[in-house]
C-alpha cells in the first residue's frame, strides 16, 4: 500500500489517503500524529529511551498539503529527553506537539502489577468492520475489529485497531505511532453523538505509556464525556494482546451539523 507521507529532508508530502471523514481537504487527526511521533523518535537520544507521553494541539485544521517538520530537545537529561515538533502548511503551524521520552530500564516488579491482563475478548473474536465504503480514506488503510459496541454506535466501547497502510515511505510504523494512529479513533470507538446530526472534532490527544506497546493490534477500552456548553472528553484504556499499558484522551469540541 503506498504511504501516507513522502519525507523530503524536514518536508513531508501528503498523499490523499490523510483525508478524514469531516472535511475531504482536511487530514485526519491519526496521520499528524503519528508523523510527529515518527519525528520525536528521529532525534538521537544519549542512551536507551523509550516514549513515555505524546501531547498532540491540533492548533488549526491541517491540510491535504506539503507539511514542514520543525524538532527540537527542550531538555535533555539522563533520564529523560523532551521533545517538541511542529508541523506547518505554508508556514502557519497547524500541529504543535511534545514528546517524553524516559530511560528504559529493567525495573523487577512484583508479578501482581507487572502485568495488567486484557478483559475484553481478542481482535480475532470480534466483528471486523467493513470499512471499504465509508467516506474517510484514511480508515479504509485501516482494520478494525470491535468486541464491545460498534465504531460510531452510540455508546462505550471496546474496539481493537491495526494501521495496515505505512505512514512514512520506506518505513516501518513503530509501536508508538501504532498507539497514537489508534488513539485519535477514541471519539469514534465511544460515540455518544448522532455522527449525522452532530460533529465532535478533536482539538488534541494525550496518548501516555506505562510500557511501549507490542504487536500490530492496539485495543481502545473508552467512553466519551460530553459537557452541556460545546466541549466533552473521549478517554480510552490502550491495550495490546499482552494487556494494558496506557491511556488516551481527547479534548472534543462538539457542534450540530
Amino acid at each position: 500500500m503506498e504511504a501516507v507521507y513522502r519525507i523530503d529532508g524536514n518536508r513531508a508530502e501528503t498523499r490523499s489517503h490523510a483525508a478524514g471523514p469531516w472535511d475531504p481537504r482536511m487530514q485526519h487527526g491519526s496521520p499528524p500524529s503519528a508523523l510527529v511521533t515518527w519525528a520525536a523518535e528521529q532525534i538521537p537520544t544519549a542512551q536507551p529511551m523509550h516514549i513515555a507521553r505524546v501531547t498532540v494541539d491540533l492548533m488549526r485544521p491541517v491540510p491535504l498539503a506539503t507539511l514542514t517538520i520543525e524538532s527540537e530537545v527542550l531538555r535533555e537529561g539522563r533520564k529523560i529527553q523532551l521533545c517538541a515538533v511542529r508541523l506547518k502548511a505554508d508556514g502557519v503551524e497547524v500541529v504543535r506537539a511534545t514528546v517524553l521520552k524516559v530511560r528504559a530500564q529493567d525495573a523487577a516488579l512484583p508479578p501482581e502489577i507487572a502485568n495488567s491482563p486484557l478483559d475484553v475478548p481478542r481482535p480475532e473474536a470480534g466483528h471486523l468492520e467493513d470499512v471499504s465504503g465509508m467516506t474517510n480514506p484514511f480508515i479504509q488503510g485501516m482494520s478494525i475489529s470491535s468486541v464491545r459496541g460498534r465504531l460510531m454506535v452510540h455508546g462505550p466501547g471496546a474496539i481493537w485497531y491495526r494501521a495496515d497502510r505505512p505512514i512514512v515511505e520506506g518505513a516501518a510504523i513503530s509501536q508508538a505511532m501504532r498507539a497514537m494512529i489508534a488513539s485519535d479513533f477514541s471519539n469514534a470507538t465511544s460515540s455518544m453523538l448522532d455522527f449525522r446530526k452532530w460533529t465532535f472534532l478533536n482539538a488534541d490527544l494525550t496518548v501516555s505509556f506505562a510500557r511501549p506497546p507490542v504487536g500490530d493490534w492496539i485495543l481502545l477500552n473508552g467512553e466519551t464525556t460530553i459537557g452541556p456548553e460545546g466541549a466533552g472528553l473521549a478517554t480510552a484504556q490502550l491495550a495490546d494482546e499482552r494487556g494494558y499499558f496506557g491511556r488516551s484522551i481527547q479534548t472534543l469540541v462538539i457542534e450540530k451539523r
